[in-house]
């Protein structure tokens, strides 16, 4: 790896890319067999991770699971427009999509659209339901939007890529 990987504002060093691309793919994997990966014990391992959690850099360690064994067979992304631009209908809108559990993700984005969302439903039926609370009415500050149901998942993940990680 060269020195430019080596990010100044959360002191990370090679070490610790390989320990995140690591724990990335399986953050359950044992520490000495993490250890065995990186080249140190797995209680400088430890420390490392803990270091890492500290400074924010690992968020959280979650399961994730196969939608369609729990019931979540449909996917859909769906583009969204404000009514206005103003700072209150903004935080109106991101309030309701951090309290709704079937948004997985939200970005505000620059164009046509102010929002991408995705959604994570049962079924179409259960995404109109969802889409009717969460986009259509005057509370909602939404103009208009377009919902994408998924046909087929090609890849999904939520790893970051890494300085010096193939790809």
């Amino acid at each position: 790896m060269q020195d430019s990987c080596v990010d100044v504002a959360y002191g990370l060093d090679e070490i610790d890319y390989l320990l995140l691309g690591l724990v990335q793919v399986d953050a359950a994997r044992p520490l000495h067999e993490l250890g065995d990966e990186v080249g140190l014990s797995p209680s400088a391992v430890q420390r490392r991770l803990t270091r890492l959690r500290a400074a924010g850099v690992i968020r959280s360690q979650v399961a994730v699971l196969e939608p369609r064994a729990v019931g979540a067979a449909l996917t859909a992304v769906v583009l969204v427009a404000l009514v206005d631009d103003d700072a209150a209908h903004h935080e109106g809108f991101r309030a309701r999509m951090r309290a709704e559990p079937a948004v997985q993700q939200c970005f505000n984005i620059v164009g046509q659209w102010d929002y991408v969302v995705v959604l994570v439903t049962a079924d179409l039926a259960a995404n109109r339901e969802v889409s009717r609370r969460l986009f259509v009415g005057d509370a909602t500050y939404v103009r208009r939007y377009e919902t994408l149901p998924a046909y087929e998942t090609v890849k999904s993940g939520l790893a970051v890529p890494l300085p010096g990680a193939a790809g």
